[in-house]
């Protein structure tokens, strides 16, 4: 491994195969032939490349093959496009609308041009509006994925040409950027922020992009001539209208731009001769501390720390990443849930060094966020919390990225131990190979390991997935995993056989899951145990002809049925919804669903306890959502029905915005459940708002407030964020939390003030 504690001898020998595997396909890969085209490195799917003064040969299947040109001198990257070369190369253009009509040309034109330089790839937009003062824009915080809510472009590149992984970045009319890494055409991380520069502007005729992605913000196969992938797509609001430069069938919605293997080639391409380049990052971080439940209480206790995180590029395509007294400061408070089940909540993870390449140890057909029945094997929430404890990160190391057609990634972290709490200093390591098969294929290994340095069991899991691709909708996703956990011998496995046909009008979903009773990935997520899941899940989505208020009729219901390893019925669930999806974006939502469930054990949610044994119970419910191109939007949510012989009334409101400018947005969300049960009643609420007020695309403030009557608590989480250079940022933190149900409250809890600011250097 990398640092910290040696793992295993069975973690070390697979590691040792990783690397040997990596090194073979990467002499592979670089001893390609050529095509028959003479500015090929290699032959390549799809069109002939476009002839002298050309930049795009399409052919009648809707493939593609654009040309990326060089210029001398870069670009101003201003949103301008006022630069001579605009005029001397024409634009890749005449995009094909993929909703609401299939394959007819886009009703608004969208300009493309690709340039290069020895520093950088620069791609540009001119998006032409018949109505520019329809333009739909409201959002310039970097990531929120209320982008996509916009008018916006967006495009993929594949830089090693694998047609199935890329990265996508979006721009809207304000600047406001989302960047993230696609994994398997299927998985996307938004939390990998690479260093890239973005500009935007408007015309008379509509509104401009210029960027510039240097070629050390990315990784890609070795040698100087390159083919790579490329496929941009555009979605005018006004019109909810989605366009994309080749064919990219409807069923597959926004995420078609996933689709790296229907992405155009793009060839003319030269980059910098490889260099292992090296990024280094120290920070500092200082603050004040005030906890009223510690013993002994701390009342502004000053403190403050250094850390660093270094990254090397040990090949042209494959990195390791190294961090040292690891610090997550700034990292944004969870929003809280209430739970009416007998299952663990799943929280997503939101610190940096665990989100980059998190697609890289998704198994099994996951990208490692889910939250369904189906375990996670690596949940990185486990490195650094001990039953909801934090617990500091010592030292770590990361080794990922891909030769070839294999794909692997390596994770040792120590975590510190933390004598207050009583937990030891322990040691985390995950391998994952993924090797690519057929056209859109992988199966690949994972192992993972918990050990605590001095004393206490071991934990190991390893496993192997398959996830197969066919045609344009047709997926199985499989897996088979073992947990060795000491004194646990028995049920210790679980699999998983899924597959999904995801149609435009029609879909179908049939799985069936096994996790044993005793299978415990102590470095991942289990939301439930001891089961055996058959699932069947349908769908028909028909679209009316002819003008309508309604665009789509989405009707799907779902049967599952869970029996435990003994083979006692745990729950019985058949449910069923109509939602109509209104041009305007708009959609309304109608369903019902009856549920069995056995409770093995007294179950105690909302304050109120449960007793064991079986129950039916039903409930229907009715939900609104109001477009997100809205000022004011958001979805509101009720239902009624029995559960464990009373009733409950539960009122939603989630997804709520309100914009009253460009700069500033109010995002409210509230939960409350009225239950009324055998054994007593009960009501919580759980409300929240989050404000954002973003001065510029890299710099903007926030709230998030929360109030939950469930756990007697109010809470504060401000944030201020400045990224005052590409890679560097400055953060200024507020931490507050209340009883609400102490005799003298507001009873202050707890608070914290901290400012930290890191500073990338690269060489």
């Amino acid at each position: 491994m990398i640092v910290g504690v040696p793992a295993p001898g069975w973690s070390r020998h697979i590691a040792g195969v990783c690397l040997v595997a990596l090194v073979a396909a990467a002499d592979a890969s670089a001893q390609e032939g050529s095509g028959s085209d003479p500015d090929a490195p290699f032959a390549f799917g799809g069109p002939a490349a476009p002839g002298p003064g050309a930049v795009i040969t399409r052919d009648d299947e809707g493939r593609a093959t654009v040309r990326a040109t060089r210029i001398t001198t870069p670009l101003r990257v201003d949103g301008r496009l006022d630069e001579a070369v605009y005029a001397s190369l024409p634009p890749i253009s005449d995009f094909i609308q993929q909703d609401p009509i299939e394959n007819v040309p886009a009703t608004e034109k969208t300009e493309i041009w690709l340039f290069f330089d020895d520093r950088a790839l620069y791609v540009t937009f001119r998006a032409w509006e018949s109505r520019p003062d329809q333009i739909v824009a409201n959002e310039m915080r970097r990531d929120s994925n209320n982008i996509f809510q916009n008018d916006n472009v967006a495009f993929l590149i594949d830089p090693f040409y694998d047609r199935r992984n890329g990265i996508e970045f979006a721009i809207n009319p304000l600047g406001g950027r989302w960047d993230g890494q696609i994994s398997n055409e299927r998985n996307a991380s938004g939390d990998w922020n690479p260093i890239w520069e973005v500009k935007t502007g408007r015309f008379e005729g509509g509104w401009t992009v210029e960027t510039a992605i240097p070629f050390k913000s990315l990784r890609y196969r070795p040698g100087r001539a390159q083919i790579w992938g490329f496929n941009a797509r555009r979605i005018n609001k006004a019109k909810n209208e989605t366009s994309f430069l080749t064919k990219i069938p409807r069923a597959a919605g926004l995420a078609g731009l996933f689709r790296a293997s229907l992405a155009a080639t793009m060839v003319g391409l030269e980059v910098p001769q490889g260099s292992r380049n090296l990024e280094v990052k120290p920070y500092a971080v200082s603050s004040l501390q005030t906890d009223m439940t510690s013993a002994p209480r701390v009342s502004n206790d000053p403190s403050g720390d250094v850390g660093l995180d270094v990254r090397y590029g040990l090949t042209q395509n494959i990195s390791a990443d190294f961090t040292y007294n690891t610090d997550f400061a700034q990292v944004e408070a969870d929003e809280q849930q209430v739970n009416l089940t007998r299952f663990n909540l799943f929280f997503p993870e939101k610190r940096e060094f665990f989100l980059e390449n998190q697609g890289m140890f998704g198994f099994g057909g996951q990208a490692g966020n889910a939250a369904g029945d189906t375990p996670v094997m690596f949940y990185s929430r486990r490195i650094g919390f001990d039953e909801g404890i934090g617990v500091p990160i010592e030292v770590g190391g990361r080794v990922t990225g891909r030769a070839g057609r294999y794909s692997m990634g390596m994770l040792n972290i120590t975590a510190n131990d933390d004598r207050v709490n009583g937990v030891g200093r322990t040691n985390f390591s995950v391998v994952r190979l993924r090797r690519d098969i057929l056209r859109r294929s992988s199966f690949g290994l994972i192992a993972t390991n918990r050990s605590q340095v001095v004393g206490g069991p071991d934990n190991q899991v390893y496993g192997a997935d398959g996830t197969f691709a066919f045609f344009n909708n047709l997926s199985i996703n499989t897996y088979w995993a073992r947990s060795r956990t000491q004194g646990k011998t028995t049920e210790d496995t679980s699999y998983r056989a899924q597959m999904d046909y995801a149609g435009d009008r029609y879909g179908v979903e049939l799985e069936h899951l096994a996790v044993g009773d005793n299978f415990l990935p102590e470095v991942g997520f289990v939301r439930r145990d001891n089961i055996r899941k058959s699932l069947a899940r349908f769908r028909f989505s028909p679209r009316p002809k002819g003008p309508s208020r309604v665009r789509r009729y989405n009707w799907h219901s779902s049967a599952t049925y869970i029996e435990n390893w003994a083979g006692r019925v745990d729950t019985r669930q058949v449910n069923s919804e109509i939602a109509f999806e209104f041009q305007n974006s708009d959609a309304l939502y109608v369903g019902g669903q009856s549920t069995y469930e056995f409770l093995p054990q007294p179950l105690r949610i909302v304050g109120l306890t449960v007793p064991v044994g079986g129950y039916d119970y039903a409930s229907g419910w009715v939900g609104m959502n109001f477009g997100r191109q809205r000022r004011a939007s958001g979805t509101i949510f009720l239902e009624r029905g029995t559960l464990y012989g009373g009733t409950r009334t539960g009122l939603n409101v989630t997804q709520g915005r309100f914009s009253p400018t460009s700069q500033l947005a109010i995002e409210p969300t509230y939960q409350g459940n009225w239950v009324d049960l055998p054994v007593g009643k009960s009501t919580t609420h759980l409300a929240g708002t989050r404000v954002t007020y973003t001065v510029t695309p890299t710099m903007f403030t926030s709230a998030l407030v929360q109030y939950n009557t469930g756990g007697r608590s109010v809470s504060a989480n401000v944030r201020f964020r400045w990224e005052y250079r590409p890679g560097s940022e400055l953060f200024v933190v507020f931490n507050e939390q209340r009883d609400t149900g102490a005799v003298s409250f507001p009873d202050l809890q707890a608070r914290a003030f901290i400012v930290k600011v890191n500073r990338l250097v690269r060489f």
